[in-house]
């Protein structure tokens, strides 16, 4: 049996690791899809950030007119809350700060909205520099369904990895850790 490179399988490493929430602001609640299960998979993943030791970046799509995160969100310990005006959240200030932050990043888990524009040019931005991206299908979403579901089957073609949360927290590992203590009672 050939030897398979446990990168192109989607394996993650915390050291090498960030978690990007992208553009999850009250002022979207009433046009997205499912806004509140993206709310409750951002809370997952927060919480599995700080049990794994993994940063959080936090992008708002100008935020003087369309307001910040919801407050649904607890974000007070993420490495960096910062606007953005661009559809990509991959902006040269985050960059900036994952070089300071992680210099061997190799990978980020994505969620967010919308589906087919912010989190689209993001993973597409990502994978321009070799970065490996998953998406947690439960935690992106748009203002139409067709919208999130043709998002989904390019993410999957472009190479990006497509999971479900609770997949995702428990059948990765981070550091030797499985993630299951992370998601019990959820």
């Amino acid at each position: 049996m050939a030897a398979h490179n446990i990168f192109k399988l989607g394996a993650l490493e915390a050291h090498k690791t960030a978690f990007l929430l992208c553009d999850i602001q009250e002022t979207f609640r009433p046009h997205i899809k499912h806004f509140g299960d993206v709310v409750k998979v951002a809370n997952k993943m927060i919480q599995a950030a700080k049990h794994f030791k993994i940063p959080v970046y936090v992008s708002e799509q100008y935020p003087k007119g369309l307001g910040h995160t919801t407050k649904d969100i607890n974000i007070e310990d993420a490495a960096l809350v910062f606007e953005k005006t661009t559809f990509s959240m991959f902006t040269p200030d985050l960059q900036k700060k994952l070089k300071t932050d992680i210099p061997e990043l190799s990978s980020v888990v994505l969620f967010g909205i919308e589906s087919h524009v912010c989190i689209e040019q993001t993973a597409i931005d990502l994978l321009k520099e070799d970065i490996v991206v998953h998406l947690l299908a439960d935690g992106i979403s748009s203002r139409s369904l067709m919208d999130r579901g043709l998002a989904l089957q390019r993410f999957q073609n472009i190479g990006c990895f497509v999971d479900l949360l609770n997949f995702f927290l428990t059948n990765y590992t981070f550091s030797g850790y499985r993630n299951s203590e992370v998601i019990r009672g959820s």
